[in-house]
């Protein structure tokens, strides 16, 4: 297969390391890989010839226009996460005009990082998300909504991340991965509690294994191109007894946990709330329809288990088994 100039932004983030790892070390395709810091891109970029690192911002994405128009590929992964402006900027705006300096005719694909928080469980988009989402959630949502009116919006593969875990020594850590250990250390109340609600994750490297493969064999005509990238849906009282096989725990008995309890808990304490935080409380079941993950592509998948996600995630694993955990 010959080898394609493909342009990655946001290459020094946690997703953006892995799928950059990925692209070095298992494919010969030119990369320009854009950072605001490259000190903080912990890969090795002289593995191998044809690696290029371009300090730059979203901001000044301009510069790079000429560069731009000689791409086979972009992998769109830079965001902005907080403050209205900035995520507007980078999230809508720079985003947009990087889409547009690509040439339609050159570039056969640019894979864009959405994220699931905009849709719904029918995977069309959740207008809650557009009206009452975080400054990061509104802009991936009008961003998505202009997608379709660009030249290049028939080679635009939208990958939607479900819950993101990664991270390691040498990888910068999600935001959730970041605080996995906290959760595992209320454990022994956890394993009592009883909830509705259910979710997928995926962890960085399955991301980066996805990706490589849409590179190398891009949607074909008809196929889908808006993909939600996550495990099969899990329930949050089966992550839960997941979790407890894993680390030993026996589960004696459950109290199931009231949502009505916890709404009129919130209004009879006066606890102050975002709408967008309040939604989810009462949303609960953050599920899509036929999500994408290595095994879609027949690949062996990283970390598809909550038992995998803890041991990935460094959580010691109890040495001596339970035969009964109920």
């Amino acid at each position: 297969m010959a080898a394609k100039r493909i342009f990655v932004t946001g290459a020094s983030g946690c997703i953006g390391h892995y799928i950059s790892e990925a692209l070095i070390q298992q494919t010969e395709h030119e990369l320009f890989l854009l950072v605001r810091n490259p000190a903080k891109l912990q890969i090795d970029c002289a593995s191998r010839p044809g690696i290029t690192v371009l300090q730059g911002d979203m901001r000044d994405i301009e510069r790079f226009s000429r560069l731009l128009k000689t791409m086979d590929a972009a992998v769109l992964t830079a965001a902005a996460w907080g403050g209205t402006r900035e995520a507007f900027d980078i999230n809508v705006v720079k985003t947009v005009r990087l889409m547009n300096l690509l040439d339609p005719d050159m570039c056969e694909q640019v894979i864009y990082f959405s994220t699931a928080s905009i849709l719904g469980r029918d995977n069309q988009p959740l207008k809650e998300a557009g009206q009452i989402g975080t400054d990061y959630i509104k802009s991936k949502y009008s961003c998505f909504q202009q997608l379709p009116r660009l030249a290049i919006a028939p080679k635009i593969t939208t990958v939607f991340p479900t819950l993101v875990f990664g991270g390691d020594r040498t990888k910068p850590y999600s935001h959730l991965s970041g605080g996995i250990g906290e959760v595992t250390k209320w454990i022994n109340l956890i394993r009592f509690l009883k909830a509705d609600g259910s979710f997928h994750f995926i962890h960085g490297q399955d991301i980066a294994s996805v990706i490589a493969h849409l590179i190398d064999q891009p949607p074909a005509v008809g196929e889908p191109r808006r993909l939600v990238l996550g495990n099969a849906p899990l329930t949050v009282d089966r992550a839960v007894e997941e979790a407890c096989q894993y680390l030993r725990k026996r589960i004696y008995f459950r109290i199931p946990v009231s949502f009505q309890l916890a709404n009129f808990l919130i209004v009879l304490f006066r606890i102050q709330m975002a709408a967008w935080d309040y939604f989810c409380l009462n949303y609960r079941h953050f599920t899509y329809e036929n999500p994408v993950n290595p095994a879609t592509y027949k690949l062996a998948p990283y970390c598809a288990t909550m038992a995998e996600l803890l041991r990935v995630s460094g959580v010691p694993n109890p040495a001596k088994p339970l035969h009964r955990l109920t």
